[in-house]
């Protein structure tokens, strides 16, 4: 005999008012109806088992507790006899998600958020999880700016009870900033106020930073900077009186209004320094940057306080905490500040911990890491040491965080965390010109070889000018107090006779040296070489008198030892994406004495990076080289100095500036070289802290003369343009677009201009 106790979820809701069984003990219990769901899983969900007595409430309970696993539209339960019998109606699974009409979003991406809701293949379907997924679909429509988009979810049956889910999305056009108003500014015209935001009205780079999208975020971020460009004019009563952002009724245009109180300025009348000043007043003064009689500036006033902060942590004081307390007078419109100094507890390093590093071995970082374990907590070491590792250039990103050590008051962790990029490069160097059309070199080096820091470079180039064959090879820690070995050997064939612009030569060299790399400084190194040439030289009919001279007075065939010496001081912060520092470098070499080559080459380079901007920096760089022959002797032509294209002065074709032979009109290069420019750096707009990509304009000036020229600034070339560096997922690449001026009707014109490779 069958009997149906209850059916669906309503007989359960009314179970409790009126009795549908005479309670009985269960001897089996079976389930039906299960095409997915394990058998394992109804039973541990039923608040009975086999020899309990089963009641009304317990069946109530049971179809509550099923219901409630969201697997079944409908649960009944049965008796036959004194077995229990429970049958379902599974829901139907999800089969597939797929997105109709959607562009804007990559559609893996978009299922991954809403399998962060909850709705995700092999899932079981719920209308209710469908509707909030539509909902969830459209908010992320609305957070990229497309306020009409439409999101309609439609639900496909289909075999083996699942479903087909398909998101059909009309994207229509995304909303704009059509007018930014600020309201209440009297000081300040609203032009100059809105330069501060990231948000703008459409323009014509807006395409690409998107900025003429609406973005929460970015309006919070502008409304701190508004704030931020106040108080560092004096208006410390400056207030954001409310913000209103309205949309037309098509929803494509956005306007937003902000109104602004501007209050009155302030000078700073008096600075007091007080608390636990560890250090002589005089030390602490030299860091306030905030001076009586001055316009208030909360700027220099944050620059004053991390300065203290900052140098009380190189005294062990980690946690030192500085704070500047205002005191108003409204009637003068002047504000005194008493800077309060807690330098807490001294704290000393407990452990230097490396992360991120799955290539580079760990010696290769912590060698250049200046806190030591176990010593005081040394803020500048520390500093020194992120700048240092940053400057090996084999990482992408190189942070340095400080955190306590918990349970301890005066002990903190140094972690040091790299990213590591690829270190191996296949660079190719390409120009265009009339002439020559497309010019290509290769060469391959590894910078961190097999983790070591070790270097190795192979270039080879077969081009029907230049054949190169050489190999280098630098140990930068040949000792551990960091004297640095390197070794080269070459072989180079030059063949002029296919260029139309440089004079005709032949030469071949073979060679190979020693180099040694000495620190006299944290940033100063020494470096000192030899090495030994042998150059055979073949001229042609249409070689320059003044090459046929040099072969007439001293031979086709020379065998030199070369000494080398420089100096190097580098400051620079970063390898990738310098932004403050300098480099000074001077280098020489010379054919020693008994060769019969004797000669001197000389060069000096200064360059300097200043932040203008957390993503704006300034750049100078300068050159001086010097070259000639000493003991009766000439500089042998093949060491003249060149100048002309990327690395020098960019519009011009590479090595194509200074002294040009009369009959052929091709390049002869000089003995005196001057290169200089400034360049203005841009992290990329729209890009965040992505170092990627850095774009940036220029001004550039050079020339070589000749030994018997005389040298004249008026003689410099001149060019101007923009350049963009890039490493790109194929590699480094160096794009400028040049116009020269102050050029002369002879110089030979270059105004695009590459250099790209790819890394490994």
């Amino acid at each position: 005999m069958k009997k149906t106790l209850m059916a669906g979820l309503l007989s359960a809701l009314f179970a409790s008012s009126a009795s549908a069984f005479d309670a009985f003990v269960i001897r089996d219990i079976r389930v039906e109806g299960l095409q997915r769901t394990e058998a394992g899983t109804v039973f541990n969900y039923l608040p009975v088992k086999t020899g309990e007595t089963m009641t009304d409430e317990k069946a109530s309970q049971a179809i509550k507790a099923l219901f409630a696993t969201g697997f079944f539209k409908d649960v009944r339960i049965e008796i036959e006899g004194d077995a229990l019998v429970v049958i379902v109606e599974e829901r139907p699974a999800i089969a597939s998600i797929d997105f109709v009409g959607m562009k804007a979003f990559d559609k893996d991406q978009l299922r991954k958020a809403l399998k962060d809701v909850g709705l995700a293949e092999s899932r079981i379907f719920d209308r209710a999880m469908l509707e909030k997924s539509e909902q969830e679909v459209k908010r992320q429509y609305l957070s990229k700016g497309y306020y009409a988009a439409k999101v309609t979810a439609t639900v496909t049956p289909l075999e083996r009870n699942r479903v087909g889910l398909s998101f059909n999305v009309e994207e229509n056009d995304v909303a704009k900033i059509k007018q930014i108003n600020i309201v209440g500014a009297k000081v300040f015209e609203e032009k100059e106020l809105l330069e501060v935001f990231a948000l703008q009205e459409p323009g014509w780079l807006t395409w690409y930073t998107k900025n003429d999208q609406y973005s929460k975020q970015k309006l919070s971020g502008d409304l701190e900077a508004l704030r931020s460009f106040y108080l560092d004019r004096g208006y410390l009563e400056f207030n954001v009186e409310s913000t209103q952002v309205s949309i037309s009724p098509d929803k494509q245009d956005i306007y937003i209004t902000i109104n602004i109180n501007e209050g009155t300025q302030y000078s700073v009348s008096s600075v007091k320094l007080a608390g636990n000043l560890l250090l002589p007043d005089e030390e602490f003064r030299k860091l306030v940057k905030v001076q009586p009689g001055e316009i208030y500036s909360r700027e220099k006033l944050t620059e004053t306080t991390k300065s203290i902060s900052d140098r009380l942590g190189d005294e062990g004081y980690a946690f030192a905490n500085v704070n500047a307390a205002p005191e108003l007078s409204k009637d003068k419109r002047e504000a005194a500040f008493t800077i309060f100094v807690d330098p807490g507890r001294r704290v000393y390093v407990r452990r230097i911990n490396v992360t991120g590093n799955n290539k580079t071995r760990d010696e290769v970082i912590r060698r250049e890491i200046r806190q030591m374990e176990s010593a005081w907590y040394d803020g500048a070491k520390i500093n020194k040491s992120r700048s240092r590792v940053d400057r090996l250039g084999y990482f992408d990103e190189v942070t340095v965080e400080t955190p306590p050590v918990p349970g301890t008051t005066d002990q903190v962790d140094v972690n040091v965390n790299v990213k590591e990029k690829p270190t191996g490069s296949l660079m190719l160097g390409a120009g265009f010109s009339s002439t020559e059309k497309l010019v290509l070199s290769t060469s391959i080096n590894q910078q961190n070889l097999f983790g070591s820091g070790k270097s190795l470079g192979l270039q080879v180039n077969t081009s029907k000018v230049n054949k190169v064959y050489s190999v280098s090879f630098t140990d930068p820690y040949y000792t551990v107090d960091g004297v640095s070995r390197g070794f080269d050997f070459y072989r180079r064939t030059t063949n002029t006779n296919n260029l139309n612009y440089i004079a005709t030569y032949d030469i071949s060299s073979i060679g190979g040296g020693v180099r040694y790399g000495i620190p006299i400084g944290e940033d100063d190194t020494i470096a000192l070489g030899a090495s030994v040439d042998s150059t055979s030289l073949d001229l042609t009919s249409t070689s320059p008198q003044i090459y046929q001279d040099f072969v007439a007075a001293n031979g086709s065939k020379f065998n030199t030892l070369v000494g080398s010496a420089g100096w190097v001081k580098d400051t620079v912060d970063s390898r990738i994406f310098p932004t403050k520092g300098y480099m000074q470098r001077v280098f020489g070499e010379m054919g020693l004495p008994g060769a019969n080559l004797k000669y001197y080459r000389a060069n000096y380079q200064y360059q300097r990076f200043w932040p203008v901007t957390r993503s704006v920096t300034f750049m100078l760089n300068g050159e001086v080289g010097v070259a000639g022959g000493y003991g009766s002797k000439d500089l042998p032509f093949w060491k003249n100095f060149y100048a002309g294209g990327i690395g020098s002065v960019r519009g011009y074709e590479g090595s194509t500036l200074g002294p040009r032979d009369v009959t052929t009109d091709n390049s002869l290069g000089g003995t005196r070289r001057l290169v200089g420019g400034a360049e203005l750096l841009f992290a990329m707009p729209g890009m965040g802290q992505d170092k990627s990509v850095r774009p940036s304009v220029f001004l550039d000036a050079g020339q070589v003369w000749g030994k018997e020229q005389k040298v004249s600034l008026s003689d410099l070339r001149y060019s101007v343009g923009v350049a963009l560096a890039w490493t790109s997922p194929m590699g480094p690449l160096k794009f400028s677009l040049a116009k020269p001026f102050k050029n002369k009707p002879e110089d030979r014109l270059q105004r695009l201009q590459f250099q790209m490779g790819t890394t490994f």
